[in-house]
């Protein structure tokens, strides 16, 4: 079966998380016109992410192996077992989702933290003397990265204020993955709005979404 990797990244609960509450809303509907896949999940926030440490590589992006690995304490090789894992589940997923909400005009850090441990030469990159290349474009792959946000903004300032968005889509425009869309659930927090009504808006979206990243007619 193909493979649906959804990453959330909030401390709260689904229920109180808007990110999360229109991620879980297009995972299910993409599991229902897609029954070819399998859903797998990954929680940041519950989930063991190793920090960097330099003891972990013996090259840019290298993780250690043989004797150095032997080397290490077993609390590091845990770290690097750990790392080796979440790069190997990111490569074998045809499809990701990621929710997050904006902090900071960004996403929150676990998932930096999260891109720093699956970005490793050999799996999702190739590092060589003169270039570094991605790997995913072995097949088709497609990314949907879903934002929830306070404020509502003029889609002329998008490029300046979503700057999450706009680097998850060029991260994984290097490493190969073909196809990136975005849901934004924006105006949580703004009276007009509010986070019924975002949600909502969001909710209309997703069939359109699945469409373009499916290539083929929605079951209904």
């Amino acid at each position: 079966m193909k493979k649906l990797l959804y990453i959330t990244v909030n401390s709260k609960p689904e229920e109180l998380s808007t990110s999360k509450t229109v991620g879980r809303k297009f995972v299910n509907s993409f599991l229902i016109h897609n029954p070819d896949y399998e859903l797998i999940e990954l929680d940041l926030y519950n989930e063991y992410i190793p920090e960097m440490n330099y003891k972990y590589f013996t090259g840019r992006a290298e993780l250690v192996a043989g004797l150095d690995y032997e080397a290490l304490s077993e609390e590091d090789k845990k770290a690097v077992d750990r790392m080796n894992e979440l790069s190997e589940q990111f490569l074998m997923a045809d499809t990701y989702v990621i929710a997050a909400p904006m902090w900071s005009l960004s996403f929150p850090a676990k998932l930096k933290s999260y891109l720093d441990c699956i970005i490793l030469n050999n799996k999702l990159i190739k590092v060589s003397p003169k270039k570094v290349e991605g790997l995913l474009n072995d097949k088709d792959r497609s990314m949907v990265y879903i934002q929830s946000s306070g404020g509502d903004y003029p889609p002329i300032f998008l490029s300046r204020i979503i700057p999450g968005v706009e680097y998850c889509r060029e991260i994984f425009k290097f490493l190969g993955v073909k196809k990136f869309e975005k849901l934004l659930v924006e105006g949580v927090d703004m009276p007009k709005i509010g986070r019924e009504i975002a949600i909502e808006k969001a909710y209309d979206e997703i069939d359109s979404i699945i469409k373009k990243i499916s290539k083929k007619p929605l079951l209904v």
